[in-house]
């Protein structure tokens, strides 16, 4: 006989860790280039100008500004409005 423990008490115990999603900066906010606008999971928003998508469909400014959030052909978009210097 093994020894595992019997019943439903050995299937309990397991948790994934937090994957911290979301939206990291809100309308109006000014980005510097490269930083992470939203982390999210498949394109519920897509990019837009200033915008670019990374691998995991994280959304990050290509340029430092301000960051606008609207929608183009039905579709959810954030953009980056560079800021003149």
């Amino acid at each position: 006989m093994g020894r595992s423990k019997g019943g439903s008490g050995a299937k309990n115990g397991r948790d994934s860790n937090p994957k911290h999603l979301g939206v990291k900066a809100y309308g109006g906010e000014f980005v510097t280039a490269g930083s992470i606008i939203i982390k999210q999971r498949g394109t519920v928003i897509h990019p837009g100008d200033g915008v670019k998508k990374a691998k995991d469909d994280s959304l990050f400014a290509l340029v430092d500004g301000n960051v606008v959030y609207g929608s183009r052909m039905n579709k959810k978009i954030v953009s980056v409005t560079p800021v003149e210097k």
